[in-house]
């Protein structure tokens, strides 16, 4: 005979449903105990509502996980993973016990937390907190935009129908993030947007009262939030969750949250309501009595009764026939709308259009202009041959040259493309990365390069993920002048280029801006920030971009005689190693000149390409208005890159270069020393290099 439960699993609906609710609990309560870490409370406090949302309202089919119109689920509390997992594993996707059971195991599909393209189901990677809070209002705001482009049908027929779902810790609204995103998605009214609000009341060091008095739920109803509060008792109860899950879908106009007043670690005998219960196993004899509260054996583990899972299988089933349906109107669509069907399949497949390269080079002029102003032309001619790329900037679109034709999107007015995120940088990285996540648009966003560092978590999740997200950029120096040092950028670029994955590119004038776009658009494998200046820099005299592409770097300048020295720039400094190879030439130095816009291209390029634009027998010398670290992999000493150690100061440009050593003279002065220094060059071996370097590694910095 079965145990007799001790407490309920919860109140309302019938038998079925109870015993589903504590599979749930169990499953995640037996694989943080097999793996010895992990965080159990939130599982067993949250299986009521996921499972109420998972079998009553969530519209998906596991059988073909990615169809563009299913609901998401978005499980922005990533350290509660085994919830996930195991409605993933009892609703049917491909998720076998035997991967519940090898949680944070190495080559395991259910890692710590959810990593989006490494488990079918899981839409978002989440685990730093507020993240998958920010990608669901990007994904929410890709469904009205899709909805406003495609869902234009005279017998009604909708191809872009559905809601995202959240799932929101206490820490999820303790950070920042939490408040830009929230703010913005209500000030949009984006109706289709539904939070989960776990509001246990505990977090790893106590209560939450240790460091968080606010009223959630009063501030999110001042963004213009639906909301709605449920007590501990209707918080565990079927038809109180369904109801108010049915208002929530009822509001068109407003996003929802619902708080929830769970008790973490739900059934525990001695750790229900505590923190002990949130980020560590329970231990053998709290499961077991566990088990014995819940009705279970104490003994059993991993166990799921085939009525449960006929059970939960079924509930797919709404998903399944809706899926149909919808395959069936697109048919249908497709014949009556042929060219937007042609653009749809396009876009959710991340292609481009066949003859898209030529207009991209339109944006290079023939005069000095800023990057940025490049950027901006570029933009502008790819507007309408690329209906799918929108976006916007933090309060910064004069400055930045991002607003591309087509209109503002706005609450109720979701056809345009230019985004406006406010001042809000850490919230506009986390909703492109939902935008791209959702697919079908390709987002840009744009700042100062020197606030990227407000978007730092954001950036490496969509590396991470390998998002093909595109962020501008711009005021990339201290060349900015008389802002000062707080709006000076000197470790940026260095700190970008640390995350692996992620494509840095810094074109030195208008062709290779364009270039830098065109290799943006092309990437569907990983994220591009594009690195453009403020101030004015010319065109470059050499017309050709041989050996971007391949190696991320062109020459720009020959050497007159005999090769002695290889100067490499990157962006505006390109000029100032132009006019340090004049200095070097009248000297008798013969002195190449390299633009290398993307440097960890060239570092991932086979050994025979670098030498063919470094030779071995040469001085390399490098120079960048930044931070040096990592060109010793380029000049092969630390003491050949020519950069800036210390901050900036509130001056005109041009003063504050030259008193920091970003000038012609300083870097003629640093190729002359290193080649009385050294002398001739016979040998350029991987042994000459700064300790650590290799081949191996420098291709493991490949961002293409």
């Amino acid at each position: 005979m079965a145990p007799v439960p001790l407490i309920p699993a919860a109140t309302g609906g019938e038998p079925l449903d109870h015993e589903a609710i504590n599979t749930i609990r169990l499953l995640a309560a037996d694989a943080v105990e097999a793996a010895k870490s992990g965080h159990p409370g939130l599982p067993m406090g949250c299986a009521t509502a996921a499972y109420v949302l998972w079998t009553r309202f969530l519209v998906h089919d596991p059988s073909h996980p990615q169809w563009p119109d299913r609901d998401r689920f978005i499980l922005s509390a990533g350290h509660g993973s085994m919830l996930l997992y195991a409605l993933l594993n009892l609703t049917g996707y491909d998720l076998p016990m035997d991967e519940l059971r090898r949680f944070r195991q190495w080559g395991s599909r259910t890692p710590g937390h959810p990593e989006h393209s490494h488990t079918p189901g899981v839409e978002t990677t989440t685990g730093p907190l507020g993240q998958g809070l920010g990608n669901a209002v990007g994904m929410a705001l890709a469904e009205r935009m899709l909805a406003a482009r495609y869902n234009h049908d005279d017998a009604g027929r909708c191809i872009v129908d559905h809601r995202t779902f959240v799932l929101a810790s206490d820490g999820d609204m303790m950070e920042g993030i939490s408040h830009e995103a929230g703010a913005l998605a209500g000030h949009l009214g984006l109706g289709r947007l539904i939070v989960l609000y776990d509001d246990n009341r505990v977090s790893i060091d106590g209560p939450t009262s240790l460091a968080m008095s606010d009223d959630v739920v009063a501030r999110f109803a001042a963004y213009g939030w639906q909301v709605q509060g449920l007590d501990e008792a209707a918080s565990n109860d079927l038809d109180s969750i369904g109801d108010a899950l049915t208002a929530a879908i009822a509001d068109q106009e407003r996003p929802s949250l619902i708080a929830l007043r769970t008790r973490i670690g739900y059934g525990a005998p001695t750790k229900e309501g505590l923190s002990s219960a949130h980020g560590a196993p329970l231990g053998a004899e709290e499961l077991r009595g566990t088990k014995r509260r819940l009705g279970r054996s104490e003994d059993a583990s991993f166990v799921v009764h085939d009525e449960v899972r006929d059970h939960m299988t079924a509930a797919t089933q709404r998903g399944r026939e809706a899926r149909v349906r919808w395959e069936t109107r697109l048919v249908a669509w497709a014949q009556r709308r042929p060219e937007l069907a042609a653009q749809w399949s396009r876009t959710q497949a991340l292609e481009l259009p066949d003859d898209l390269g030529t207009p991209a080079l339109h944006g290079a002029g023939g005069k000095p202009e800023a990057t940025r102003v490049s950027s901006g032309r570029v933009l502008a001619a790819l507007a309408p041959r690329l209906p799918e790329l929108v976006g916007g900037s933090a309060d910064l679109a004069e400055s930045t040259n991002t607003a591309i034709p087509g209109g503002d999107v706005e609450r109720g007015s979701f056809g345009g493309r230019v985004l406006r995120f406010g001042v809000r940088e850490h919230a506009m990285g986390a909703i492109l990365n939902g935008i791209a996540l959702h697919r079908g648009l390709r987002p840009f966003g744009s700042t100062f390069l020197i606030f990227s560092d407000y978007m730092r978590p954001a950036i490496r999740l969509a590396a991470l993920m390998r998002l093909p997200t595109i962020l501008v950029f711009t005021h990339d120096s201290v060349a900015l002048g008389e802002d000062g040092p707080t709006h000076q950028p000197v470790e940026h670029l260095a700190a970008l280029r640390a995350i692996p994955g992620l494509a840095v590119l810094r074109p030195a004038d208008a062709a290779e801006t364009a270039w830098a776009w065109s290799v943006a658009l092309r990437r569907s494998n990983g994220p591009t920030a594009l690195v453009l200046t403020r101030q004015a820099v010319p065109v470059l005299e050499v017309a050709s971009l041989q050996g971007l592409d391949e190696a991320g770097v062109r020459i720009v300048r020959q050497e007159a005689g005999a090769l002695a020295a290889v100067l490499v720039g990157t962006g505006s400094e390109v000029g100032v190693a132009l006019a340090a190879a004049d200095l070097l030439e009248s000297r008798g130095v013969g002195t190449r000149v390299l633009s290398m816009p993307w440097r960890e291209r060239f570092l991932a390029a086979p050994a025979a390409m670098r030498t063919a634009f470094i030779p071995d027998d040469a001085v390399c010398v490098s120079v960048e208005a930044a931070q040096p670290m990592g060109w010793e992999a380029v000049t092969c000493g630390r003491d050949r890159a020519v950069g800036i150690e210390r901050f900036g100061a509130s001056a005109p440009g041009a003063r504050v270069l030259e008193e920091l050593g970003i000038t012609p003279h300083a870097v003629a002065d640093r190729t002359l020393e290193a080649l009385r220094r050294e002398g001739p060059r016979t040998s350029r071996s991987t042994a000459d290099r700064e300790p650590g370097w290799s081949a191996s590694r420098a291709a493991r910095l490949c961002c293409g």
